[in-house]
């Protein structure tokens, strides 16, 4: 299998109308991308993709995964045997497949996940549906990097989708060894990476298992003038490009939801080679980046009904100008169906959050934000 530098993450796809799912899809065929993800556990965003890719579908690698449900009609994650079967089959039936060419073990990122996964008969699973020719290669997700380089030592996986961004890599780095990593030494020496990080891209370069990278914008942050952990923001090209530059990795995911997203991402086909270069726009590490939210969900479902991704979105734009939040916003957040104050601070959120992020300040935050902008309003 060989896939396109850039592929599409289909993630922001979930929800949106089919004319749009269509739009996007199509524009990224043209465009050449020959990859698309699509863990969304949803029905209607898997029809709607199905549907869009039509005849191109032996044209196109589906990364797939396993374990990922919606039971809670939010994003959740099963280890139960029988609901991950009928999940995977719902995937075929609604892509109109037969097959997923990347069958991916879903969010493995804790050490109880790991023995989930690899002890509890799901690994067996993936394993038979090679053998029957509906996945043609076994992989897995994750974000945690002991315990992505635990599961490609384990030999059963053959590729690995992970997140791979500059300030990922460099959370502890510090100043010094990014003038290091940018003092004329290769792309691939992994000079100032942390070291967790360069082993696993190091240990899947070694055993031939390609990464698919996620998360290489950032959720938008790296390319945001506010949000950036850097002196200033990149450009897609540049975050592409760092994620390419990693050892192992083969392909870069964009998350797109527009044609323009699309055309942006696929720009960096025909960068220059100073429009590619990260080095200068990360000489300055400015900002923590730590903690923050990358709005995938991963911390769902919440037993409050709360749309975290959403709230903590509104927020993060409410606290640009805290006295002057738009109205719009304001009439957005209000609108959820359950906001900030509807959290009951059980944790399970932040369990299972791949970032750290401390998301019932966040929602104490939002629910204290917003009130008093209704109050002063309304």
């Amino acid at each position: 299998m060989k896939a396109s530098v850039v592929g599409l993450g289909a993630e922001h796809l979930d929800g949106k109308p089919y004319r749009q799912v269509e739009e996007v899809v199509r524009t990224a065929l043209e465009r050449g991308f020959n990859i698309i993800d699509c863990f969304m556990p949803g029905e209607e965003i898997r029809r709607n993709i199905g549907k869009a890719l039509g005849s191109e579908r032996g044209n196109v690698l589906i990364q797939g995964h396993i374990c990922s449900v919606d039971l809670s009609q939010q994003y959740d994650i099963s280890r139960d045997l029988s609901v991950c079967e009928k999940y995977f089959e719902g995937l075929l039936a609604c892509l109109g497949t037969d097959y997923i060419d990347l069958g991916m073990l879903f969010f493995v990122d804790t050490q109880e996940d790991f023995d989930a996964v690899f002890h509890g008969g799901i690994s067996d699973y993936a394993k038979r549906l090679k053998r029957q020719g509906r996945i043609r290669a076994i992989g897995a997700s994750s974000h945690n990097p002991e315990i992505a380089a635990r599961m490609v030592r384990t030999g059963e996986i053959e590729a690995l989708m992970f997140s791979v961004n500059p300030a990922f890599d460099m959370i502890r780095a510090g100043l010094n060894a990014l003038d290091e990593l940018h003092g004329g030494l290769p792309a691939e020496s992994l000079g100032g990476v942390d070291p967790a990080r360069a082993e696993l891209y190091s240990l899947c370069a070694g055993r031939g298992v390609p990464i698919t990278a996620m998360k290489a914008f950032g959720a938008g942050k790296l390319l945001s003038a506010e949000h950036t952990p850097f002196a200033r923001p990149l450009s897609p090209a540049q975050c592409i490009h760092y994620a390419l530059t990693r050892p192992a990795v083969a392909s870069v995911l964009a998350g797109c939801c527009s044609r323009a997203e699309v055309d942006a991402a696929a720009g960096y086909l025909d960068a220059t080679e100073r429009e590619r270069d990260y080095s200068e726009a990360i000489s300055s590490f400015e900002r923590d980046f730590r903690s923050r939210c990358m709005y995938c969900s991963h911390c769902l479902p919440c037993p409050s009904g709360i749309d975290v991704a959403a709230v903590t979105k509104y927020l993060d734009i409410a606290l640009l100008d805290r006295g002057n939040i738009p109205p719009g916003v304001v009439q957005g957040y209000l609108s959820l169906d359950a906001r900030g104050a509807d959290c009951v601070a059980c944790g399970s959120c932040e369990r299972r959050c791949p970032f750290s992020v401390g998301i019932i300040d966040n929602m104490r935050l939002a629910a204290e934000v917003f009130k008093e902008v209704y109050c002063s309003t309304y």
